[in-house]
C-alpha cells in the first residue's frame, strides 16, 4: 500500500505544480469545507473507480463530508453553544491516508460490511454448510475482513440535492468467504433538525448474513488532542454481553447494574476507564462491548426512542442516537494513540488514547454462532433494513 500512497500523494503534488505552471499567481486558493477539508485531496482513482468527497449540509450550519471510499464520514460539523462550527468526528484530511491500509489502517467513519464486529474463528455454519472467512483480527473475522472488506472498497455514489447521498456496493458470492451476491445501499441524509440519518438496505441471491453499521469516532469537545473521557455518556440498556480476551461474546447476558457498564444514568466516561473489573481490563482499560438495548422488544426495535446519548459540557453539544437494531457497540478508543499512533498526523491533531467514543448500531457480535442472539440471516426475496440516526443539539 506504500506504492498506492505515493501515487496518490504524487498526483496531488503534480496537480498543484500543474496549476502553478499554468496560471502562475492567478490560481485561487482551494475552496475548503466548513471543517477545513480540501475536496481535491480526495479526488483520485482506486481500482479503476472514481473517488470523491461529497458534502451534505442544511440551513442550520450542519455539514457532513463523506467519501465514497468505504462510505466514510470524514467530517461532521455542527454549531457549538457559541455558534462556532465544530467538527465532532475523527479521521484524516486526505484520501491517501485512508487508502494506506498497511501504514495507517483505520475504520474511521466507514460504512462497515458485510458483517460489522467479530465472528469467532472466522467461520460459521448456515444451512449445514460451513463458511470460512478472512481472519483479520487474530483468529477472528472483524468488520467483514477489514482491509478487504467494504470499508476499503469504492461505492457508486449518487448525491441527491444538498442533503442526501446514496452509496451502492455490489459484493460477489464468496467475497471474503461470505455466501451470496449482495447489493447493498447506504443512504446518508442530513435533516433540518441537525440529524445525520443513516439507512442500510441489502438484497441477496443466496442465503447469507449481513450486519452493517457506521463507525464514526465521536469527540464533542472540539479538541482532538485531548482525551474525551469527560464527555457524559448515557446508554438505554439494562444488560450487556461480556466478552473473552479476544472480544468475542461468551453468550452471557449480564446486568449492567453494579458494574462499570451502568450508563442507565448519564455520567462521565472517565468513571469506567481503568476500573478494576475483568471486562474493562480485557479491553485495554476501556469499553469495547455490546449493550443490549431496551428499545428492542418483541423482535422489533423502536427507532423513535433514544437508545444512547453523548454530551460535552465544554461545547454544549448534545448527541442523541436512535436505531432499530438490538445492540450498540460502545468503544472508547482504547487502541487509539497506542503502538505509535500518536506519531500519525490525523485530521485536527494527533489522537491520544480514549480520545473518542464509537456508538455502533448492530446485531450482537458473533450472533450467527450464538443461536440465542438475534440472527443476522438474509434470504433471497427478503430485504435487509437497518437504521441509525444521530441528532445534534445544544444542551
Amino acid at each position: 500500500m506504500k506504492n498506492l500512497k505515493s501515487i496518490l500523494m504524487g498526483s496531488a503534488a503534480a496537480l498543484a505544480l500543474l496549476c502553478a505552471c499554468d496560471c502562475g499567481n492567478k490560481c485561487a486558493a482551494p475552496e475548503l469545507t466548513a471543517s477545513g477539508l480540501n475536496p481535491a485531496a480526495f479526488d483520485t482513482i482506486i481500482n479503476n473507480d472514481t473517488v470523491k468527497l461529497y458534502t451534505l449540509k442544511n440551513a442550520n450550519g450542519m455539514e457532513v463530508c463523506i467519501t465514497n471510499y468505504g462510505g466514510r464520514v470524514v467530517s461532521l460539523v455542527v454549531p457549538d453553544k457559541d455558534g462556532n462550527p465544530t467538527d465532532v468526528v475523527l479521521g484524516y484530511d486526505n484520501i491517501a491516508e485512508y487508502a494506506d491500509t498497511e501504514n495507517t489502517p483505520s475504520d474511521y467513519g466507514s460504512s462497515v460490511g458485510r458483517y460489522a464486529n467479530r465472528i469467532a474463528g472466522a467461520k460459521f455454519t448456515l444451512n449445514g454448510e460451513e463458511y470460512n472467512l478472512t481472519a483479520n483480527d487474530g483468529p477472528n473475522c472483524l468488520h467483514g475482513g477489514g482491509a478487504t472488506g467494504w470499508m476499503n472498497k469504492v461505492y457508486t455514489a449518487e448525491q441527491i440535492g444538498d442533503n442526501v447521498l446514496k452509496l451502492t456496493i455490489v459484493a460477489e458470492d464468496g467475497e471474503n468467504g461470505f455466501p451470496g451476491n449482495v447489493t447493498a445501499i447506504t443512504t446518508y441524509t442530513v435533516t433540518e433538525d441537525n440529524t445525520l440519518d443513516i439507512t442500510w438496505e441489502a438484497t441477496t441471491d443466496k442465503e447469507t448474513i449481513i450486519n452493517q453499521t457506521n463507525h464514526n469516532y465521536y469527540n464533542l469537545n472540539g479538541n482532538f488532542n485531548e482525551v474525551g473521557t469527560d464527555m457524559e455518556l448515557w446508554i438505554n440498556a439494562d444488560n450487556f454481553t461480556p466478552s473473552d480476551k479476544l472480544y468475542i461474546p461468551t453468550g452471557e447476558i449480564r446486568p449492567v447494574e453494579g458494574t462499570p457498564f451502568d450508563f442507565t444514568k448519564p455520567h462521565a466516561i472517565a468513571d469506567a476507564i481503568g476500573a478494576d473489573y475483568d471486562q474493562i481490563q480485557n479491553a485495554r482499560g476501556g469499553i469495547d462491548h455490546n449493550f443490549c438495548l431496551n428499545t428492542y422488544k418483541d423482535s422489533k426495535g423502536d427507532d423513535t426512542t433514544p437508545c444512547a446519548s453523548l454530551y460535552s459540557k465544554k461545547t454544549g453539544i448534545f448527541m442523541e442516537m436512535y436505531t432499530n437494531e438490538p445492540g450498540v457497540q460502545c468503544y472508547t478508543g482504547n487502541f487509539q494513540g497506542v503502538d505509535g499512533e500518536l506519531e500519525i498526523a490525523h485530521k485536527n491533531g494527533k489522537y491520544p488514547q480514549y480520545v473518542s467514543v464509537c456508538l455502533e448500531s448492530q446485531k450482537y457480535p458473533n450472533s450467527i454462532n450464538i443461536p440465542e442472539f438475534v440472527q443476522p440471516t438474509l434470504k433471497p426475496g427478503e430485504k435487509y433494513y437497518s437504521h441509525a440516526a444521530y441528532k445534534f443539539s445544544i444542551k
